[in-house]
């Protein structure tokens, strides 16, 4: 596919990437902030990934640590104002299939892009698992041992990405991207009550994984008796 997404907090250059690249027949979903990008990956199966390596929320290099310790294998071209020899080698030895430094020529970046583009994309989990807890996507449900409970899309996607977290703090605002995607009219309520039918069918079929809160970070899957 010919959608990609743009990882940059830079608002003008994001702007003039994504125009670039749209004429170039390229479509270009934009964020500003890693959780954000964390999110949408999960929502969308982009075909390649420009990343930023200076976001507000940390380095972009280890958000793509991070979706690479998670077996999700998008093209990744990084962008850095950064040009020196051993940050190359870093980003690629961290995953990134491609480098470009800022400033750039548009025409190196659709080029760049559209290599990208040709690559396969390595394959998602189909049934991403997490402690006792195993998701079925296909089928809508989410198993602990024999006993199973069907999920609604929005939970299913708000599980997926807790699951993917693999126990690691979800910031509130990536639930709600994930559930409800990146125009999603979203009520001041609408995530609590999802993680309150969460909860109690999680329970419904004994799992021992708690969709617990970690006031002012966001939520995590933990263990019974387990908080923190």
């Amino acid at each position: 596919m010919n959608r990609i997404l743009l990882v940059e907090d830079h608002e003008r250059l994001a702007r003039l990437t994504c125009s670039g690249l749209q004429a170039a027949g390229i479509a270009a979903d934009v964020v500003q902030r890693g959780d954000a990008a964390w999110a949408a990956i999960q929502e969308v199966p982009y075909g390649a990934l420009v990343l930023d390596r200076g976001l507000p929320d940390g380095d972009g290099i280890a958000l793509l640590q991070r979706l690479r310790a998670r077996g999700f294998g998008v093209p990744c071209l990084v962008l850095t104002a950064r040009d020196a020899l051993h940050d190359r080698v870093e980003g690629l030895e961290s995953g990134a299939d491609d480098y470009l430094a800022k400033p750039f020529a548009m025409d190196e970046m659709v080029a760049r892009v559209r290599a990208l583009l040709r690559r396969p994309v390595a394959c998602r989990p189909l049934e991403p698992a997490h402690g006792d807890l195993r998701l079925k996507p296909a089928e809508a449900t989410v198993c602990c041992g024999a006993e199973r409970v069907s999920l609604a899309p929005s939970e299913m996607q708000i599980l997926l990405l807790l699951v993917q977290g693999g126990g690691e703090t979800v910031r509130r605002a990536a639930l709600e991207l994930a559930a409800w995607g990146l125009g999603g009219a979203v009520t001041p309520n609408a995530l609590d009550v999802a993680l309150h039918r969460l909860r109690r069918k999680l329970l419904a079929i004994g799992s021992r994984q708690r969709v617990v809160n970690l006031r002012g970070l966001g939520y995590a899957l933990r263990p019974v008796g387990v908080a923190e």
